[in-house]
């Protein structure tokens, strides 16, 4: 009973960090997730070049703070919880995804400090939450709602869509884009389901050559022979198997006295594929899609019946095309009474930067639109299409919730004041927690200044000393390095960005300081062959 040697509890090769350690280990790690992104923040935010590990070694050049994050390995527990608060964000409204992460960072920096000072983490805790609460009203008091007035509203949609796209490399044609953005989304009356939407990728040409095109584009080719030009149109969607044409015999063994078996047992073959081309043709259509390829054989059926085919359109392809046309994707075509047969107004084949597509015009969804993407080079266009995928999120997602906030930093500085007011009528320590989260939201707009290469503290201080004086719509004009009435440069946001980038990095920071153990399992041992 006298021997105090420590017990050992975890697995061998297992460890434990408790205490202090674990939670600067947490905090550390957080932190410079919160490093590593914040200089992409903001309409001068800088970009970072991805290189993958492998073989081919791909790049990605983007500033999209959920595509950076995502693309990393991590094995800091801490920083692994501000990548999923970021991915949420992404998930849950498409844009904020670096503020929210740089917010949580930065909370989690003030929170160190408070730690440091003896502070108990639950009262940190506590203080943030008043903090929350404080910042969350001032936000929702000072948003603006102008669905009543359809030009107001529109208005504020396009005004969104240009802020959004200014930290983007769309910024040069963002008046362009945008206007592409919100005549796209205003398609969809009110859905939030961006899947009508498609965006098609062409290199060559510049940005600005970018165009909205009604209807469904699909990168094929018509069938050899057939009508290029289509009315109308009976369309059967199909995902089946149409090479059969030629005898399959790998793997095992037939054994025949003649070549004139062997020949029977291909026009076998033959008869069985004509059999299930008729059933396809005995449905009354007029265009046949298939997911898989179509061999010749049934592609000259299909063409002396005066079908129109077109092969491998692939898994995304026929899921849009079965939504846009209100048809089903069938395999088995023994009950012609039970598909749903698609339709639209005209089906042609045409060129779009130099290659041919199908154009599917008039189709039931209305809502159905192609957004074509030109540019230099396939690194842009992927870039491109993030950017204009965060737009088309954040405007979708305003149509629904359609109030408005101030941007430019406006909206932190606003929020910040509201705590520090708070936080003068709240007795006890948690007091100082408000007050640290108010200074970790003044660290956005700083940083947004900081990226533009301005003087940040100078500008922070001008901001602050104005919404102290009652101008409340004043923030950061990042084109002249001053600040402006941010109301009068269109520098609008989604109220529902902003509360949703307050909220998860508040609910991140709370979950990383909760945190005073962290404990590694032993690493699986490779069994010996």
């Amino acid at each position: 009973m006298n021997n105090l040697q420590p017990v050992q509890i975890l697995q061998a090769e297992g460890s434990e960090e408790k205490g202090e350690n674990a939670r600067l280990s947490a905090f550390v790690g957080a932190i410079a997730i919160g490093d590593l992104v914040k200089t992409t923040l903001g309409p001068k935010g800088m970009d970072k070049i991805l290189q993958s590990a492998g073989r081919e070694g791909g790049v990605q050049v983007t500033n999209d703070g959920a595509t950076i994050l995502k693309a990393l390995y991590i094995d800091n527990p801490a920083a692994k919880v501000l990548i999923e608060v970021s991915r949420t964000q992404d998930d849950e409204v498409g844009d904020g995804t670096t503020s929210v992460t740089v917010l949580a960072a930065e909370l989690l920096r003030e929170a160190e400090k408070l730690v440091a000072q003896k502070i108990h983490p639950q009262t940190i805790i506590d203080g943030f939450r008043l903090a929350v609460d404080a910042g969350r009203a001032a936000l929702v008091a000072s948003a603006q709602n102008h669905v009543a007035d359809p030009a107001k509203f529109r208005e504020d949609l396009l005004n969104i869509a240009r802020t959004t796209l200014s930290s983007k490399i769309l910024k040069q044609e963002r008046e362009h884009f945008a206007q592409m953005t919100v005549d796209a989304v205003l398609r969809l009356q009110g859905s939030t389901n961006l899947e009508s939407i498609q965006i098609l990728k062409k290199s060559g040409g510049a940005l600005k050559d970018s165009y909205l095109e009604d209807g469904f584009l699909l990168e094929k080719k018509i069938g050899v022979g057939q009508v290029k030009r289509l009315a109308n149109p009976k369309i059967l969607i199909a995902n089946t198997a149409m090479d059969t044409d030629k005898i399959k015999i790998f793997g095992s063994r037939v054994k025949v006295d003649s070549t004139a078996k062997l020949g029977e047992i291909e026009e076998a073959e033959r008869q069985k594929m004509l059999q299930k081309c008729q059933k396809i043709v005995d449905h009354g259509i007029t265009c046949f899609i298939n997911r898989q390829l179509i061999y010749n054989l049934p592609e000259q059926f299909f063409t002396s019946k005066g079908v129109m085919s077109i092969e491998h359109a692939d898994f995304d392809g026929i899921e849009r095309l079965a939504l846009v046309l209100g048809a089903d994707i069938v395999s088995t075509f023994d009950h012609p009474e039970l598909v749903k047969l698609g339709t639209c107004a005209l089906i042609e084949e045409t060129m779009v930067g130099g290659d041919p597509v199908i154009r599917f015009s008039g189709v039931p969804v209305g809502a159905a639109c192609t957004i074509v993407l030109r540019g230099a080079t396939s690194h842009m266009l992927d870039e491109a299409e993030r950017s204009l995928h965060d737009a088309l999120c954040v405007v979708s997602q305003t149509v629904k919730e359609t109030r408005t906030v101030l941007g430019g930093g406006c909206s932190e500085v606003l929020m910040a004041q509201a705590i520090d007011q708070a936080a003068v009528k709240t007795p006890g320590k948690r007091a100082i927690a408000m007050e640290a989260f108010a200074r970790g939201l003044r660290q956005l707009p700083t940083y947004i200044a900081d990226n533009a290469g301005y003087d940040s503290a100078q500008l922070i201080t001008e901001l602050r000393a104005k919404h102290v004086a009652g101008e409340k719509t004043y923030g950061l004009d990042m084109n002249k390095g001053t600040i402006g009435d941010v109301l009068q440069l269109g520098i609008v946001e989604s109220f529902k960005v902003k509360q949703q980038v307050l909220l998860s990095a508040a609910e991140a920071a709370e979950q990383i300081l909760r945190v005073d153990d962290i404990i590694r399992c032993a690493p699986r041992k490779r069994e010996e062959q």
